[in-house]
């Protein structure tokens, strides 16, 4: 009777013990560590257009100082061609203005006498002009000097722009870029009666890019 007794606890004990391993090991297992996704990078880098960017740079130093632009576009004969135009379409304003101002005044000085003192003139250069010669005279040079003001303007704003395009394209590739000429035989429609054509010869251009 105790021999049974002591089997039966033995087998009880090495059961309970056979539970607690495979709970143990079942805890073990859950604690391993699982290998992480790496993230990929799905941005693509964005296009940067280098003669935006140059046209953008010309155009700031030409507004700056005229003729900078150009001249940081790189050096060339023809640029400095163009610098040179630009400032001497400058003097030439300059002196325009500086002449139509002085002419003005003058006028405008003998007229204010003349009303002052009637009868009278003073500067020998207008005492054959009428007091009606000498207003239009005097609007004459008013409007050329507003001329000159627009046409320093517009040159400023040619600069400007020319700095700009000149930048762009010194980066714009030309080499898919073909001109063909051939010649060829153009129908010249000189009857419209009887809708007869004339033939006559001619040059054919082809562009291709």
């Amino acid at each position: 009777m105790s021999k049974i007794f002591l089997l039966s606890v033995l087998l009880f004990l090495s059961s309970f013990g056979a539970k607690s391993q495979e709970v143990l090991v079942n805890k073990k297992d859950s604690t391993t560590l699982q290998p992480v996704a790496k993230k990929v990078d799905t941005l693509k880098p964005k296009y940067v257009n280098p003669g935006k960017i140059a046209g953008r740079r010309a155009m700031l130093r030409s507004a700056m100082l005229p003729g900078l632009g150009q001249i940081r576009n790189g050096f060339t004969f023809y640029r400095g061609l163009k610098v040179a135009g630009i400032y001497t379409g400058a003097t030439l304003l300059t002196l325009s203005y500086i002449d139509n101002n002085k002419s003005y005044h003058e006028v405008l000085d003998e007229l204010n006498f003349r009303l002052a003192n009637p009868g009278q003139r003073r500067n020998q250069l207008y005492r054959s002009v009428e007091e009606q010669g000498m207003v239009s005279a005097k609007d004459l040079f008013k409007r050329n000097k507003q001329i000159i003001i627009f046409s320093f303007a517009g040159l400023y704003l040619l600069n400007v722009v020319e700095a700009y395009i000149d930048a762009r394209l010194k980066y714009f590739d030309v080499g898919d870029v073909a001109v063909k000429f051939s010649p060829t035989v153009i129908n010249m429609n000189t009857n419209t009666m009887y809708g007869l054509n004339t033939p006559a010869p001619g040059f054919k251009v082809t562009l291709s890019f």
